[in-house]
């Protein structure tokens, strides 16, 4: 930790050269030090500075795509046409709180491992890297579970209306 705080402004300074934006390096700094506390290295690092950089570069990398695929979303609702004067009657919230039951039903009986992949990433938002590292096991494993849990779901729930 002594070498987070002695190399914090130069890795500030690394990760703004390399993703052109200070407070973006500063939040990723904040995810670093998290990170160094939860999950500390499990041999001896002999370039503190080396592996701070490995770890923040990463964290950055991570924390972009995800603000990159948020972005991505918010401009294809900007697309969407302006809604109509729908408003939900008594049967479509009768309908969508079914479905939801069902939903609720379906991850609750998932297989336990593949319960907790599926909430992970799914419902918390968790990135898949971060839910294998967090479990202990493979991204094709945390993909497997995925590809179970929605299935699953996809069974159970109607079809849509095609209106």
């Amino acid at each position: 930790m002594s070498a987070l705080l002695h190399h914090y402004d130069e890795l500030v300074d690394h990760l703004r050269r390399r993703f052109g934006d200070r407070s973006f390096a500063r939040d990723v700094m904040q995810d670093v030090c998290v990170h160094v506390l939860e999950q500390a290295p499990r041999t001896a690092v002999h370039t503190p500075l080396a592996f701070l950089r490995r770890v923040s570069t990463h964290l950055a990398i991570d924390r972009y795509r995800v603000e990159a695929g948020r972005r991505a979303h918010v401009e294809s609702m900007a697309e969407l046409p302006e809604p109509g004067s729908h408003h939900p009657t008594e049967e479509d919230r009768l309908s969508a709180r079914q479905e939801l039951d069902v939903l609720i039903d379906v991850i609750e009986n998932l297989p336990p491992r593949c319960r907790e992949v599926f909430v992970m990433h799914k419902i918390h938002q968790i990135p898949q890297a971060e839910v294998a590292q967090r479990l202990n096991i493979s991204r094709q494993m945390v993909e497997k579970h995925l590809k179970a849990g929605m299935a699953a779901c996809r069974a159970r729930l109607p079809s849509p209306d095609p209106r």
